[in-house]
């Protein structure tokens, strides 16, 4: 791959390497008596193993003018298989976790990095950024092109995105086993690694807005409209959240700019439009393209997609407080939240019927095509998750719902059922595509692949709505003398059985994710050692006698 890369894109490579080489370095040098210098060394050994392998094809011969008449897709190439190994990796994070849970007596290490409180944020990192954040930054840069008709804009900075936002995500995940954190949900890593996200997040916004402004397509498809959203929200309620004051330059940790009920709004704010943006808006763009794509059909009704673009964009920024119902926020924000959480259903609703009412038409390829039923399922868990959490940001439900199971089997409806789902089918259609295979090394492996990521989802979930309301009950049953029937204790073994359960959903899910890995890793070793046409062409709608040139 570094062949492809112009002799002065390599060494801007270089350059970047060094500088971030040299931040490491500094990082170890002015921590070594605190977690921030192991933080540094990660860095410098980071950068130093990727300046090797730039230096390895440093002489290779410039690439011919001839590349620029088709797409650069080897960022998401790589992109997808990052996306699966971080998928194996949270997932049996996940796993663990959970058997905790069930068995506090399973730590394997008697070490603080192998307690719950601090792998169970390497799971939700790793599942969320790792695996989601690649899926989306490579599906991203595929449906980009293929709707505008342009190339990337230039070779470096699709790589500069990808491998940066890789290494934010290998720092967060170790911080987290070396006790390094802010204590906020979806944003435990702190100032040093949330300033380097932002870098790396500019250039990716504007390799969407360069790329758009070079377009062949005068029509911005839908799909880059979610993705758009999904850039640019992130961006700000990740800057706004976690604006803090480090202790020292010498020291990990820092303190959040705002205290008390305003830091927890500010938080809540940032983690449900997380969900918001980037575990809805992105993927809606990656099932917007890859679903209809797949059928063989077009959106149901573009201009629902667009109305529920719209609903989406405004009504979630609101939604947050529902978080925070019998707290210190005031009523009327409590109260704000939840009416635009219910009113939110309604363009959730329309995304989700869109994605059904597509392949009316097309069941027969559900039936027979697992990739097609991975993104089905996802639409319909959509639905689900969505009429839930708007449920369950009712002020009363949400008194039984809060701090419950309840909400970790919502979380996870989405997580799994939505999130993952849209994402192995797509990936599961772009990896033949992009590989110029007919289909995937073992179509056998995508079914079986299929049944255990639905089996796991539907135990995982259905175990914790039963263990959450069994929990909210017990917690608000009183005796005749008007104390309490139930201690602490007495709900937690009844919830032992739920948690055993909940583990054993997730070995399912996990099993998928490595039969999954197995599959595309296979598919692209024959891709390399056959010749094989792929069954619909995916190459680019510019002629090669008007060569595209990168940067403009």
């Amino acid at each position: 791959m570094i062949s492809r890369l112009t002799l002065s894109e390599r060494q801007l490579a270089l350059g970047v390497l060094l500088f971030l080489g040299i931040i490491g370095l500094a990082m170890a040098a002015a921590g070594r008596n605190d977690p921030l210098g192991g933080q540094g060394f990660i860095v410098l050994l980071f950068s130093v193993g990727l300046a090797f392998y730039v230096m390895s094809g440093y002489f290779a011969p410039e690439p011919d003018e001839s590349r620029l008449a088709s797409y650069y897709d080897d960022p998401t190439k790589v992109g997808i298989v990052l996306a699966m190994f971080w998928a194996v990796i949270g997932m049996a994070m996940g796993v663990w976790v959970a058997a905790l849970l069930a068995w506090p007596e399973l730590t394997f290490v008697d070490e603080a990095w192998a307690s719950f409180g601090r792998l169970r944020p390497v799971h939700t990192s790793g599942v969320i950024f790792g695996f989601g954040g690649n899926a989306l930054i490579a599906t991203s840069f595929h449906v980009l092109q293929r709707t505008s008709r342009a190339r990337l804009p230039d070779q470096f900075s699709p790589w500069f995105v990808l491998i940066g936002y890789n290494l934010f995500c290998i720092v967060a995940a170790s911080g987290y086993l070396m006790g390094i954190t802010q204590s906020k949900e979806y944003a435990e890593p702190e100032w040093y690694a949330d300033i380097w996200l932002v870098v790396v997040w500019v250039v990716y916004f504007l390799i969407y807005l360069r790329t758009l402004a070079r377009r062949k397509e005068p029509h911005i498809y839908v799909a880059n409209w979610y993705y758009m959203a999904f850039i640019l929200v992130v961006a700000v309620l990740h800057i706004v959240n976690n604006l803090a004051v480090p202790v020292s330059f010498s020291h990990a940790k820092s303190y959040s700019l705002f205290s008390g009920v305003q830091d927890a709004m500010t938080e809540w704010w940032y983690g449900h439009n997380a969900v918001a943006f980037f575990l809805t808006s992105g993927f809606l763009g990656m099932m917007y393209y890859y679903l209809p794509k797949r059928a063989g059909r077009p959106i149901f009704s573009y201009r629902l997609s667009i109305i529920s673009f719209w609903g989406i964009t405004f009504l979630y920024m609101w939604a947050g407080s529902h978080h925070l119902h019998y707290t210190a926020l005031p009523q009327w924000v409590q109260t704000l939240g939840m009416t635009f959480s219910v009113m939110l259903l309604v363009p959730s609703w329309a995304s989700a019927g869109n994605a059904l009412a597509t392949l009316n038409g097309a069941w027969h390829k559900v039936r027979d095509d697992a990739t097609l039923r991975f993104m089905m399922v996802a639409a319909v868990f959509y639905g689900l998750s969505t009429f839930e959490g708007s449920f369950m940001a009712i002020r009363p439900v949400n008194s039984l719902s809060h701090y419950t199971d309840w909400t970790i089997g919502h979380v996870h409806a989405g997580a799994l059922g939505w999130v993952a789902m849209i994402t192995f089918g797509s990936i599961y259609a772009l990896v033949p595509w992009l590989w110029k295979r007919e289909a995937m090394y073992s179509p056998r492996l995508v079914e079986v692949h299929f049944w255990l990521a639905l089996a796991g989802t539907i135990v995982y979930v259905f175990s914790m709505w039963n263990s959450g309301i069994i929990q909210g009950l017990m917690w608000r049953t009183y005796n005749d003398s008007g104390t309490l029937a139930y201690s602490f204790v007495d709900s937690l073994e009844a919830m032992h059985p739920y948690y055993i359960a909940r583990t054993f959903g997730g070995l399912l899910f996990l099993a998928g994710a490595v039969v999954g890995t197995f599959n595309v890793l296979k598919t692209i070793t024959l891709a390399r050692h056959e010749s094989a046409t792929a069954a619909e062409p995916d190459m680019p709608a510019i002629p090669a006698t008007s060569a595209v040139q990168a940067g403009e």
